[in-house]
Protein backbone atom coordinates (compact mmCIF):
# COMPACT_ATOMS: atom_id res chain seq x y z
CA UNK A 1 0.00 0.00 0.00
CA UNK A 2 1.11 3.72 -1.04
CA UNK A 3 2.23 6.28 2.12
CA UNK A 4 0.24 9.34 1.42
CA UNK A 5 1.49 12.15 0.41
CA UNK A 6 1.00 15.66 1.73
CA UNK A 7 -1.27 18.43 0.03
CA UNK A 8 0.64 20.35 -3.00
CA UNK A 9 0.95 23.92 -1.26
CA UNK A 10 0.79 25.55 -4.56
CA UNK A 11 -2.71 24.87 -5.13
CA UNK A 12 -5.99 26.44 -3.90
CA UNK A 13 -7.63 23.96 -1.58
CA UNK A 14 -11.32 24.66 -0.57
CA UNK A 15 -11.23 22.52 2.98
CA UNK A 16 -12.33 24.46 5.44
CA UNK A 17 -9.25 24.84 8.87
CA UNK A 18 -11.86 24.29 11.07
CA UNK A 19 -14.04 21.76 9.47
CA UNK A 20 -11.22 19.58 9.12
CA UNK A 21 -9.77 20.23 12.62
CA UNK A 22 -13.49 18.96 13.52
CA UNK A 23 -13.18 15.61 12.56
CA UNK A 24 -9.60 15.26 13.08
CA UNK A 25 -10.32 15.52 16.85
CA UNK A 26 -12.61 12.13 16.13
CA UNK A 27 -10.92 10.41 13.82
CA UNK A 28 -10.06 7.19 15.64
CA UNK A 29 -13.50 6.90 16.33
CA UNK A 30 -14.21 6.11 12.51
CA UNK A 31 -14.52 2.38 12.70
CA UNK A 32 -16.59 2.03 15.90
CA UNK A 33 -20.33 1.40 15.29
CA UNK A 34 -21.70 2.98 18.16
CA UNK A 35 -19.17 5.90 18.48
CA UNK A 36 -19.28 9.39 17.32
CA UNK A 37 -19.61 8.13 13.42
CA UNK A 38 -22.28 5.73 14.13
CA UNK A 39 -24.90 7.27 11.55
CA UNK A 40 -22.47 7.01 9.03
CA UNK A 41 -22.22 2.83 9.57
CA UNK A 42 -26.06 3.24 9.39
CA UNK A 43 -25.84 5.27 6.43
CA UNK A 44 -23.20 2.48 4.69
CA UNK A 45 -25.59 -0.43 3.45
CA UNK A 46 -27.95 1.82 1.81
CA UNK A 47 -24.99 3.90 0.31
CA UNK A 48 -23.48 0.71 -0.60
CA UNK A 49 -25.96 -0.58 -2.38
CA UNK A 50 -26.88 2.45 -3.93
CA UNK A 51 -23.02 2.81 -5.84
CA UNK A 52 -22.80 -0.89 -6.12
CA UNK A 53 -26.34 -0.98 -8.35
CA UNK A 54 -26.15 2.07 -10.33
CA UNK A 55 -22.13 1.37 -11.18
CA UNK A 56 -23.09 -2.18 -11.79
CA UNK A 57 -25.98 -1.01 -14.38
CA UNK A 58 -23.69 2.31 -15.78
CA UNK A 59 -20.37 -0.40 -16.59
CA UNK A 60 -22.66 -3.54 -17.23
CA UNK A 61 -20.75 -5.31 -14.46
CA UNK A 62 -21.67 -8.71 -13.62
CA UNK A 63 -22.94 -8.78 -9.25
CA UNK A 64 -22.64 -12.50 -9.51
CA UNK A 65 -18.94 -12.18 -9.75
CA UNK A 66 -16.76 -12.47 -6.87
CA UNK A 67 -15.35 -8.82 -7.64
CA UNK A 68 -17.54 -7.51 -10.31
CA UNK A 69 -15.74 -3.79 -10.71
CA UNK A 70 -12.24 -5.20 -11.56
CA UNK A 71 -10.44 -3.13 -13.84
CA UNK A 72 -12.49 0.14 -13.01
CA UNK A 73 -10.89 2.90 -11.04
CA UNK A 74 -12.62 4.53 -8.09
CA UNK A 75 -11.74 7.79 -6.37
CA UNK A 76 -13.36 8.01 -2.91
CA UNK A 77 -13.14 12.21 -1.54
CA UNK A 78 -13.27 12.78 2.02
CA UNK A 79 -12.96 9.74 2.33
CA UNK A 80 -12.28 9.66 6.16
CA UNK A 81 -11.91 6.40 7.99
CA UNK A 82 -12.26 4.15 4.69
CA UNK A 83 -15.72 3.22 5.02
CA UNK A 84 -16.75 3.01 1.86
CA UNK A 85 -13.42 2.76 0.21
CA UNK A 86 -12.69 -0.64 1.82
CA UNK A 87 -16.14 -2.60 0.75
CA UNK A 88 -15.46 -1.03 -2.54
CA UNK A 89 -12.14 -2.30 -2.92
CA UNK A 90 -13.55 -5.90 -1.72
CA UNK A 91 -15.79 -5.45 -5.09
CA UNK A 92 -12.94 -5.13 -7.20
CA UNK A 93 -12.47 -1.56 -8.00
CA UNK A 94 -8.87 0.06 -7.55
CA UNK A 95 -9.35 2.51 -4.97
CA UNK A 96 -8.01 5.49 -3.88
CA UNK A 97 -9.20 7.73 -0.98
CA UNK A 98 -8.44 11.21 -0.32
CA UNK A 99 -9.17 13.11 2.76
CA UNK A 100 -7.83 16.66 3.69
CA UNK A 101 -7.47 15.61 7.07
CA UNK A 102 -4.11 13.80 7.80
CA UNK A 103 -5.35 11.78 10.90
CA UNK A 104 -8.24 10.50 8.94
CA UNK A 105 -5.73 8.97 6.08
CA UNK A 106 -3.48 7.62 8.91
CA UNK A 107 -6.83 5.61 10.39
CA UNK A 108 -8.04 4.53 6.91
CA UNK A 109 -4.38 3.61 6.13
CA UNK A 110 -3.63 1.28 9.42
CA UNK A 111 -7.24 -0.24 9.01
CA UNK A 112 -6.66 -1.20 5.36
CA UNK A 113 -3.48 -2.50 6.13
CA UNK A 114 -4.94 -4.80 8.98
CA UNK A 115 -7.51 -5.67 6.59
CA UNK A 116 -5.10 -6.96 4.04
CA UNK A 117 -6.49 -4.17 1.35
CA UNK A 118 -4.38 -2.47 -1.02
CA UNK A 119 -6.06 1.07 -1.19
CA UNK A 120 -4.17 4.20 -2.09
CA UNK A 121 -4.54 6.94 0.61
CA UNK A 122 -3.59 10.32 -0.17
CA UNK A 123 -3.81 13.54 2.47
CA UNK A 124 -4.92 15.60 -0.58
CA UNK A 125 -8.35 17.77 -1.87
CA UNK A 126 -9.62 17.50 -5.63
CA UNK A 127 -7.96 20.43 -6.43
CA UNK A 128 -4.60 20.01 -5.71
CA UNK A 129 -5.07 17.08 -7.80
CA UNK A 130 -3.20 17.99 -11.07
CA UNK A 131 -6.06 16.59 -12.38
CA UNK A 132 -4.09 14.19 -14.80
CA UNK A 133 -5.42 10.68 -13.93
CA UNK A 134 -8.68 10.42 -14.23
CA UNK A 135 -11.49 8.06 -12.48
CA UNK A 136 -14.12 5.74 -13.86
CA UNK A 137 -15.74 6.56 -10.84
CA UNK A 138 -15.59 9.65 -8.48
CA UNK A 139 -17.46 9.57 -5.19
CA UNK A 140 -18.34 12.99 -3.06
CA UNK A 141 -20.36 11.20 -0.31
CA UNK A 142 -21.46 13.49 2.72
CA UNK A 143 -18.73 16.03 2.00
CA UNK A 144 -20.03 18.71 -0.41
CA UNK A 145 -21.80 20.41 2.87
CA UNK A 146 -18.51 20.92 4.51
CA UNK A 147 -16.24 22.67 1.77
CA UNK A 148 -15.30 26.82 1.39
CA UNK A 149 -16.69 26.76 -2.66
CA UNK A 150 -18.75 24.63 -3.21
CA UNK A 151 -18.56 25.24 -6.99
CA UNK A 152 -14.68 25.13 -6.96
CA UNK A 153 -14.72 21.83 -5.27
CA UNK A 154 -17.45 20.21 -7.80
CA UNK A 155 -15.68 21.47 -10.90
CA UNK A 156 -12.53 20.05 -9.27
CA UNK A 157 -14.59 16.92 -9.00
CA UNK A 158 -15.66 16.57 -12.29
CA UNK A 159 -12.05 16.88 -13.75
CA UNK A 160 -11.27 13.85 -12.43
CA UNK A 161 -13.92 11.56 -14.10
CA UNK A 162 -13.11 9.60 -16.95
CA UNK A 163 -14.62 9.53 -20.08
CA UNK A 164 -17.84 7.83 -20.13
CA UNK A 165 -17.42 7.96 -16.10
CA UNK A 166 -20.03 8.27 -13.35
CA UNK A 167 -19.85 10.31 -9.84
CA UNK A 168 -21.97 9.86 -7.29
CA UNK A 169 -22.73 12.81 -4.12
CA UNK A 170 -24.48 12.58 -1.23
CA UNK A 171 -25.52 15.30 1.15
CA UNK A 172 -27.82 17.09 3.11
CA UNK A 173 -30.69 19.32 1.38
CA UNK A 174 -30.80 23.26 2.98
CA UNK A 175 -34.77 23.32 3.94
CA UNK A 176 -36.49 23.56 7.70
CA UNK A 177 -37.32 19.70 7.35
CA UNK A 178 -33.50 19.19 7.61
CA UNK A 179 -32.66 22.32 10.23
CA UNK A 180 -35.34 20.50 12.20
CA UNK A 181 -34.07 16.47 11.75
CA UNK A 182 -30.34 16.67 10.58
CA UNK A 183 -29.28 19.65 12.41
CA UNK A 184 -31.23 20.26 15.64
CA UNK A 185 -32.63 17.08 15.99
CA UNK A 186 -29.40 14.31 14.91
CA UNK A 187 -27.00 17.04 16.96
CA UNK A 188 -29.05 17.69 20.03
CA UNK A 189 -32.17 16.01 20.42
CA UNK A 190 -30.71 12.43 19.37
CA UNK A 191 -27.21 13.23 19.99
CA UNK A 192 -26.68 11.14 16.67
CA UNK A 193 -23.99 13.83 16.03
CA UNK A 194 -21.82 15.44 18.25
CA UNK A 195 -23.17 18.93 18.82
CA UNK A 196 -21.24 21.45 15.65
CA UNK A 197 -20.74 18.88 13.23
CA UNK A 198 -23.04 20.39 10.76
CA UNK A 199 -23.64 24.10 9.55
CA UNK A 200 -27.43 24.01 8.19
CA UNK A 201 -26.15 27.40 6.23
CA UNK A 202 -23.75 24.99 4.11
CA UNK A 203 -26.14 22.53 3.61
CA UNK A 204 -27.07 22.22 -0.67
CA UNK A 205 -29.91 22.16 -2.72
CA UNK A 206 -30.50 19.51 -5.62
CA UNK A 207 -30.99 22.30 -7.65
CA UNK A 208 -27.39 23.76 -6.13
CA UNK A 209 -25.57 20.44 -6.60
CA UNK A 210 -26.99 19.96 -9.89
CA UNK A 211 -25.82 22.95 -11.78
CA UNK A 212 -22.10 22.68 -10.09
CA UNK A 213 -22.19 19.60 -11.99
CA UNK A 214 -23.47 20.59 -14.96
CA UNK A 215 -21.05 23.45 -14.59
CA UNK A 216 -18.50 20.65 -14.28
CA UNK A 217 -19.08 18.81 -17.25
CA UNK A 218 -21.24 16.05 -15.61
CA UNK A 219 -25.29 15.69 -16.48
CA UNK A 220 -27.44 14.80 -13.74
CA UNK A 221 -28.90 10.62 -14.33
CA UNK A 222 -30.56 10.58 -10.93
CA UNK A 223 -31.61 11.96 -7.69
CA UNK A 224 -33.45 9.77 -4.89
CA UNK A 225 -34.04 10.84 -1.27
CA UNK A 226 -32.61 8.68 1.67
CA UNK A 227 -34.92 8.43 5.01
CA UNK A 228 -34.96 6.76 8.20
CA UNK A 229 -37.21 3.91 9.20
CA UNK A 230 -37.55 3.83 12.88
CA UNK A 231 -39.55 1.06 12.21
CA UNK A 232 -36.82 -1.08 11.01
CA UNK A 233 -33.97 0.76 12.50
CA UNK A 234 -32.20 1.47 9.01
CA UNK A 235 -31.57 4.25 6.38
CA UNK A 236 -33.67 3.39 3.09
CA UNK A 237 -33.82 4.92 -0.43
CA UNK A 238 -37.01 7.13 -0.84
CA UNK A 239 -38.25 9.85 -3.11
CA UNK A 240 -38.05 12.50 -0.03
CA UNK A 241 -35.52 14.91 -0.80
CA UNK A 242 -36.11 16.87 2.27
CA UNK A 243 -32.85 16.06 4.13
CA UNK A 244 -30.80 13.30 2.73
CA UNK A 245 -30.28 12.62 -0.88
CA UNK A 246 -28.18 11.21 -3.31
CA UNK A 247 -26.95 12.39 -6.95
CA UNK A 248 -25.81 10.36 -10.22
CA UNK A 249 -24.32 12.42 -12.91
CA UNK A 250 -22.32 10.81 -15.70
CA UNK A 251 -19.98 12.48 -18.15
CA UNK A 252 -20.11 11.98 -21.75
CA UNK A 253 -17.84 9.27 -23.51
Amino acid sequence: MNMHAAPSPDRHSTALADEVAKFSAIADEWWDPAGKFKPLHKFNPERLRFVRDRMAQHFGCDLSQDKPFAGLKLLDIGCGGGLIAEPLARLGFTVMGIDAADKNIGVAQLHAERSGLDIHYRCTTPEQMDGTEKFDVVLALEVVEHVADLDAFLAAAGRLVAPGGALIAATLNRTLKSLALAKVGAEYVLRWLPPGTHDWRKFVKPSELAAGLRRGGLTVQELKGLTYDLFRDRWVLADDLDVNYMMLATKAG
